[in-house]
């Protein structure tokens, strides 16, 4: 028989969700599982409420770093979209260095600042506003994006993109930029000086054009569209948004 001090049974020191007997995991072990796997949504076992409070819960107990870490991986390794941001607005309380660091690698597209927004506002991660840093990185992530990202952005609600332009007051830096933001928000702006993509939408809702703009269909399933609009879309759209809208294309 082999040495039974080395080779012994591991003790099941917890319990799962689902009532049966588990390996205990350190703080550390249990938040980068959850942050690879955790959805933030109703689960057979886990209500969203119980993994949000778990999410939060391990973040205060692990060190800056190793959050700013798991934040990062999640998202760029796990391919995660609401726990990391979650865990970065975590982490914004706790070390701004390490939330500055890790901000654009976790908010790297329009979703994820949206979903940012909403976290920040909502209280849940400690506080029920941006803050001067976190006002000013969204400003820095609408500075960088083209207008064309922009306005493709604009699709979506709770916050919208229009909502976070409205809170962050970001300067437009041009007159294409100044005007695009007038009309995402509501407010005044000068139609000739509106970036080509978005004079050319306004033209084809208009009925001016019969050329389908390069947007999300969403922009455009309200239309009239012919089959071969829908087939344009279903052309000029990425591998995923078709898998995804396969019936509706249908």
């Amino acid at each position: 028989m082999a040495n039974k001090a080395l080779f012994q049974n591991l003790s099941t020191a917890t319990k799962n969700h689902a009532g049966g007997a588990a390996y205990k995991l350190t703080d550390r072990e249990a938040l980068a599982r959850l942050a690879s796997t955790g959805t933030l949504a109703a689960t057979f076992y886990a209500s969203a409420q119980e993994q949000l409070g778990e999410a939060l819960q391990l973040a205060a107990k692990v060190d800056p770093r190793f959050l700013a870490q798991v934040a990062v991986h999640a998202r760029e390794g796990a391919k995660m979209k609401d726990l990391p941001v979650l865990l970065l607005a975590a982490l914004q309380g706790r070390d701004p260095k390490l939330f500055e660091a890790a901000f654009f690698r976790v908010v790297d597209d329009a979703r994820q600042l949206r979903t940012f927004v909403q976290i920040m506002r909502s209280g849940a991660a400690g506080r029920k506003s941006l803050g001067s840093q976190a006002k000013r990185l969204v400003n820095a992530w609408l500075a960088r994006a083209t207008d064309d990202a922009l306005f493709h952005a604009s699709v979506g609600n709770d916050p919208s993109l229009a909502d976070v332009v409205r809170l962050a007051h970001p300067d437009p830096g041009t007159a294409a930029r100044r005007a695009l933001f007038g009309y995402l928000i509501g407010k005044r702006y000068d139609a000739e000086a509106l970036p080509p993509l978005v004079r050319n939408y306004r033209a084809f809702r208009a009925g001016e054009s019969l050329d389908v703009p390069k947007v999300p269909f969403q922009m455009l399933s309200s239309l009239p569209l012919s089959t071969k609009d829908w087939t344009a879309l279903a052309l000029a759209g990425g591998w995923h948004m078709v898998r995804m809208n396969l019936n509706t294309f249908l």
